[in-house]
């Protein structure tokens, strides 16, 4: 339980805490807490089980890498209109059936950021405009090719890994 917190730090996205934290057996630590809106991402699957993949750059890796188009929240935004918004600002595309396949914390060790993984098909063209700060490149693999791209360590995205992996399981179960 939080017995007392500061926030240390306010960001564009992300606000930081540090807080005093009663644990189970009544001790008291300091712990660090990232406060994060949440995020979503999207597999964007085409009829022939390619997936629309974004290249892009990442400061915090010093450079490109391939990933499911994500995003985060905005203010008062539902994970399903995030999602929309998000894919047609990176692909230029919207889904004829959103499908939810998975939430979950990306690392509830630090941080409260949820994320919410959706599955898109039935693709058609839609006008959307990137971010100022998005430096991003349109690909499509086959998943089977992304799989194999997983275990060589060329998709190294968790998201992505685990947006990919679950499509795979779901399009097997369903053969």
């Amino acid at each position: 339980m939080i017995v007392q917190s500061e926030k240390v730090f306010q960001g564009k996205i992300i606000s930081v805490y540090r807080d005093k934290v009663r644990l189970p057996d009544g001790r008291t630590v300091l712990w660090d807490r990232v406060d994060h809106p949440g995020a979503v991402g999207i597999v964007p699957l085409l009829e022939d089980k390619s997936v629309i993949m974004v290249r892009q750059y990442r400061n915090t890796v010093d450079g490109e890498i391939l990933e499911i188009p994500a995003g985060k929240l905005d203010m008062n935004e539902s994970p399903e209109a995030c999602a929309i918004r998000e894919l047609a600002e990176e692909t230029g595309m919207k889904p004829g059936e959103l499908i939810k396949i998975a939430e979950f914390y990306n690392s509830p060790g630090y941080s409260n950021e949820k994320f919410y993984l959706f599955l898109a098909r039935g693709l058609e063209p839609e006008k959307g405009m990137s971010e100022d700060d998005e430096f991003l490149k349109i690909e499509t693999h086959y998943l089977d090719a992304l799989v194999k791209m997983i275990f060589s360590g060329e998709l190294s995205d968790a998201k992505s890994i685990i947006g990919i992996t679950l499509t795979k399981l779901i399009l097997s179960a369903n053969e």
